[in-house]
């Protein structure tokens, strides 16, 4: 698939050289065998695996190679098949991962421009409709002014389109891109480093400017995210038709502007000491309650959790005077329960957490912006933003502790966590209040 863009970028897609055509043939000689089992896998591996047989055969078959026709009718019938069922109705996709959302729409970018420059036939309506859907998806959860998001799911540092020199945890490249190609609109109607990728692929940048995004929810991945003027909260709740990567049911993602000021930890590695690969992933790394130091759901093995938690309660996207409210709810398999309810106002979060079931305690954790917090009894403050929290029942524990993320792959750092703890079932009552 680079080589592919490589040629489009050196305008050499039409006139390729025998010995560069025979190495793509070896490549998709490659990969058709074993396609299954990248499809089996239900992830980005099915996608890339079957964009490259459609890019590929095509190139292949515009120069007369007899077996690029079929590779690129099987590339298409798959990309289609993936479409339909990885990505939903609303553009949530299957991996729940920012950054593996980028790869996937990354790849489909790559597919589309590659298929208009060649004259090919379109794809169905559905494909269409699911690419726009996820261009869309990406749009909502990224901040427009730094391009950071979420730091949700798996994040390995994957990154498949790389044509300008934007961090790594920019996503607004793929964005602009992804809405030109999907929704012949821009994202960002400033000049910027953004539009770069379709300059170098011939987009042309449109005309029309893309309806700014504001609250949403993404049932089909179990995603909210509330809007008010600068501040967006994102609340993550169980919806798993996919097999999840990590146990972070209703976690909650809070942004001023572009400053994380409640986070998610990341990643990391997929290959390092035991304690790091339990506890990224693991609910203790999340902005959410954790039940007797357990995850919500048992780990089978390094990639998989086991008795998937489903949604028991969900009050969906309501505007009040002053705020925008969401709650959600699960009961795990131990017969513990949570149950989350969010209000967002213009200078202030307001989280209701109702707990019970557990057998001897509950931590709710909030994950906070490094800096110089201090506890001053039920609060903590860095001397710009205060956090108070309240529980019905007696708290055992309220204590700041250091935490780690990672927000590159392979990197990681400390946190400041606050930890509240209670042994009785009941409800906390938390508020996060900046200066509007």
């Amino acid at each position: 698939m680079h080589l592919a863009m490589a040629a489009l970028l050196l305008e050499q897609s039409g006139s390729t050289t025998p010995s560069l055509l025979e190495l793509i043939r070896l490549h998709l000689q490659r990969i058709a065998p074993t396609l299954r089992y990248a499809i089996a896998q239900d992830n980005n591996h099915g996608t890339s695996e079957a964009a490259a047989l459609f890019i590929g055969g095509n190139w292949l078959a515009t120069h007369g190679v007899r077996e690029g026709e079929r590779w690129q009718q099987l590339g298409r019938k798959w990309l289609e098949n993936r479409a339909a069922r990885l990505v939903g109705e609303d553009g949530s996709f299957s991996q729940y991962s920012l950054n593996y959302h980028r790869v996937m729409l990354d790849t489909f970018c790559m597919v589309e421009i590659w298929r208009q420059r060649q004259a090919s036939s379109r794809f169905s309506p559905r494909w269409y409709a699911r690419s726009l859907a996820a261009a869309r998806w990406l749009y909502a959860m990224v901040n427009a002014e730094n391009g950071d998001g979420p730091n949700l799911g798996a994040n390995d540092g994957a990154r498949l389109l790389q044509l300008t020199d934007t961090d790594y945890r920019d996503f607004r490249p793929s964005v602009q891109l992804a809405m030109a190609l999907f929704a012949n609109a821009r994202a960002y109607e400033t000049e910027g480093v953004w539009n770069l990728p379709l300059r170098w692929l011939g987009v042309e940048l449109p005309q029309v400017l893309a309806e700014q995004p504001g609250s949403c929810q993404f049932d089909n991945g179990g995603f909210a995210v509330l809007r008010r003027g600068a501040v967006m909260a994102m609340l993550r709740y169980p919806r798993f038709r996919f097999r999840p990567s990590q146990a972070d049911a209703l976690h909650l993602d809070l942004w001023l502007g572009g400053r994380n000021l409640l986070r998610d930890a990341g990643t990391y590695s997929y290959n390092t000491e035991a304690q790091w690969l339990s506890y990224f992933p693991g609910t203790a790394s999340h902005n959410t309650v954790q039940f007797d130091d357990r995850d919500q759901m048992p780990r089978l093995s390094r990639f998989l959790f086991g008795d998937w938690l489903k949604t028991s309660y969900l009050e969906p996207i309501g505007e009040q005077v002053g705020a925008i409210s969401f709650a959600a709810g699960y009961r795990d398999g131990h017969r513990a329960s949570h149950r989350r309810g969010v209000r967002l106002h213009d200078d202030s979060l307001v989280v209701n957490d109702q707990v019970g079931g557990f057998r001897h305690k509950a931590v709710l954790r909030w994950r906070l912006e490094p800096g110089q917090w201090l506890i001053e009894g039920n609060a903590l403050s860095n001397g710009e933003h205060v956090m108070q929290v309240h529980a019905s029942v007696p708290i055992v524990r309220f204590e700041l502790v250091g935490g780690w993320e990672s927000r590159y792959y392979l990197e990681k750092s400390q946190v400041p966590v606050l930890e509240v703890e209670i042994h009785q079932p009941g409800s906390f009552i938390t508020e996060y209040r900046w200066a509007s």
